[in-house]
């Protein structure tokens, strides 16, 4: 069950619009409305990455009223971050530049 969910995780985490929308909920619950905001694509498209993220269990919701609110759940990250780290090698020069860049790409989504 394990390797599943890793799976569904790395999938969810492969697409740059999935990526922005956990971005975006990391600064807390929103409506879907608003967590779409601002992508080019339709509420069709928007409902297919956030049922990718559901599946994942990157993603949870509740309903206010009319309103769909969405949550990030971190504990599939650690589990995807606790695998990776089995593998990790020491770090290069060169891997702590890239990780570097990818910090500060992280901070201006």
């Amino acid at each position: 069950m394990v390797g599943y969910r890793l799976d569904t995780v790395f999938h969810a985490l492969a697409d740059p619009t999935r990526r922005a929308m956990l971005a975006r909920l990391a600064g807390g619950e929103k409506p879907v409305a608003e967590l779409i905001r601002g992508f080019p694509m339709s509420d069709a498209g928007a409902a297919k990455h956030l049922a990718v993220l559901e599946s994942a269990g990157l993603v949870g919701g509740r309903r206010e009223g009319r309103r769909r609110l969405c949550a990030l759940d971190t504990d599939p990250l650690g589990e995807a971050a606790l695998w990776l780290r089995r593998w990790q090698l020491p770090e290069s020069p060169r891997i702590a530049r890239l990780r570097g860049m990818l910090d500060a790409a992280e901070r201006l989504a």
